[in-house]
């Protein structure tokens, strides 16, 4: 019996549109993840990036559950000597909810350069138009 492998020729992508509007935060960022990564095709190799384009809208009506909207940070660092920044997401979902979503799901893919080539496959969008209409999405519901 052969195996099948795909390569970079041989992959057919569709472009999918999700709307995140009172979607939890982690949960609608793993079914992204796993989209742009490509487990949901039989066609699956981990070595190859046979993921699909994925346009998220609405965003900025994401849900955080519990109380992670006030005891949940961002952190990152400039590069600098102890310029470690954390802003709190309550901050962070008022000012930059796109970023938000953007970084929960660049977090659940792989960290090498597979991941970041799978990451410029996600356009995330504050409201519910997007410019990607040429492309004819189909509409993903994920719950």
């Amino acid at each position: 019996m052969k195996t099948y492998m795909a390569n970079a020729q041989t992959v057919e992508r569709k472009w999918y549109v999700v709307d995140a509007a009172g979607q939890p935060l982690g949960r609608l960022a793993s079914k992204v993840a796993s989209i742009l990564r490509g487990k949901n095709k039989p066609s699956f190799t981990p070595n190859v990036d046979t993921g699909d384009y994925v346009i998220i809208v609405n965003c900025d009506k994401v849900v955080l559950t519990g109380k992670k909207l006030e005891n949940k940070f961002y952190r990152y660092h400039t590069g600098y000597i102890g310029g470690l920044k954390e802003v709190p997401y309550s901050k962070m979902m008022a000012e930059h909810s796109d970023l938000a979503v953007y970084e929960a799901v660049r977090g659940m893919l792989p960290k090498n350069s597979l991941g970041r080539q799978m990451i410029k496959k996600l356009r995330v969008y504050k409201g519910a138009e997007h410019n990607q209409a040429a492309q004819k999405p189909e509409t993903l519901k994920l719950f």
